[in-house]
């Protein structure tokens, strides 16, 4: 037997090993292993610690949408102008609204392991507070993954881009609180912030 053999290890009752199983595999080290997705580990990384994109080639197409929401907290000053439509550069909460959803859409550019989604619909929200603005986007496809990473990128660039219309007046702004509210579709279902 050859030095870079693999042992392979006996079956249950007989004296024959299994065939096409290593000692590793069975041990949870080997590929077969690895390639089960195991609760806490995390699936970008492989067996051997590199990073690595999912495969998503056997998952099944299901309706997928996701829903995030964020901040952004400003001076009262900041606030009157964009309310009153006096922003010199133009109107922040428009722009803010269009660079959401093209960001939606570039998400596989800024994200290194992120897959290219084909984008069903992207609506990007934003309503007043007493300190700013709340962002929410929501974003669908149909497909083998899902679109969180869209959502959170829509809210997170359309706060971005509010910030820059405005920074000549309240450079203090501070975005915060983005996080997803809803994941539904795929094998792991539903996910609702607040419920498991």
């Amino acid at each position: 037997m050859s030095k870079n053999a693999t042992a392979a290890a006996p079956s249950r009752g007989h004296g024959k090993p299994r065939r096409g199983v290593s000692v590793r595999s069975r041990r949870g080290r080997g590929p077969a292993a690895s390639e089960k997705k195991k609760p806490g580990v995390l699936s970008h990384v492989d067996a051997r610690g590199r990073i690595k994109m999912v495969d998503v080639g056997d998952k099944p197409i299901t309706d997928r949408e996701a829903i995030a929401r964020g901040s952004i907290a400003m001076s009262a000053e900041a606030r009157r102008l964009i309310r009153a439509g006096a922003v010199k550069k133009g109107d922040p909460l428009q722009t803010a609204r269009l660079a959401g959803i093209m960001a939606a859409k570039q998400t596989a550019a800024l994200i290194p392991l992120c897959h290219p989604l084909s984008l069903s619909k992207v609506d990007v929200e934003l309503t007043a507070t007493a300190r700013g603005y709340t962002i929410e986007s929501r974003v669908r496809t149909r497909g083998q993954t899902g679109v969180e990473m869209e959502a959170l990128t829509a809210v997170a660039v359309a706060a971005l881009t509010i910030y820059d219309m405005v920074k000549a007046v309240d450079r203090a702004m501070v975005i915060g609180d983005i996080r997803v509210e809803l994941k539904s579709g795929g094998r792991s279902g539903t996910y609702r912030r607040g419920t498991r």
